[in-house]
């Protein structure tokens, strides 16, 4: 009996880590860690002076509602972003994510995130010209993505995407250049096919005229 009940006291407290969470061993753990983390297979849990719980490892979809940022020449963007976040697997930053995110559920999770994104996002577009920001956007977002991951780090979580939906401003500036550069564009179209239509004026010119000499030429031929 005592044999039987040891091996179902095993079984029971053997916890395995399914492929889509981390498992978290707290209480008494080995080191100076508040807790063990796991991400696939699994491990005793020890009666009485350990516990365990799961976190999810699915992605977390936030929207960023960000409005009014102030850029390098203090012209204020909005720039709408949707931003996937999820629990990182690099164990230093699962073992943040056990001591700050086990207790919350989604939705709290989710708040946390998106006040340091927000928070990340407008001190990037202070650094940057507006120009800067819409035109080169790989390079916003590379910034965007450092700030932010380093900051979600502490947190245990990591950046899987972001997404920039737009870019608009109060002032009406983004449109202004874009209709700038449009007006430029269409004066250089005009220029080429002035200059287009004037080289062809030429050349059926010089055509004609050597036309009329060659013609010259064999009629002058045929008198001789």
């Amino acid at each position: 009996l005592v044999v039987l009940a040891t091996i179902i006291l095993v079984i029971k407290q053997y916890k395995r880590c399914p492929s889509n969470r981390v498992l978290v061993i707290y209480g008494k753990v080995s080191g100076q860690q508040a807790a063990k983390c796991l991400h696939g297979g699994g491990a005793f849990v020890v009666p009485l002076i350990q516990d365990y719980a799961f976190l999810s490892l699915e992605p977390m979809v936030i929207d960023i509602e960000l409005t009014g940022a102030l850029s390098l020449k203090n012209i204020r963007v909005n720039v709408p972003s949707t931003v996937t976040v999820g629990i990182s697997t690099e164990p230093d930053i699962m073992n943040n994510a056990a001591e700050r995110l086990l207790a919350l559920n989604d939705q709290e999770i989710r708040d946390q995130a998106r006040d340091i994104i927000l928070g990340q996002m407008r001190l990037v577009i202070a650094t940057m010209e507006i120009e800067e920001i819409n035109q080169n956007r790989d390079v916003f977002l590379q910034k965007v993505n450092a700030n932010v991951e380093s900051e979600l780090n502490k947190i245990g979580l990591k950046v899987i995407n972001v997404n920039v939906r737009d870019i608009t401003d109060e002032s009406g500036y983004i449109n202004a250049i874009g209709q700038k550069a449009a007006a430029e564009a269409i004066n250089v179209a005009k220029v080429e096919v002035a200059e287009a239509k004037k080289a062809g004026e030429i050349g059926e010119a010089t055509a004609l005229r050597d036309k009329d000499v060659k013609l010259d030429g064999l009629l002058h031929a045929i008198a001789m």
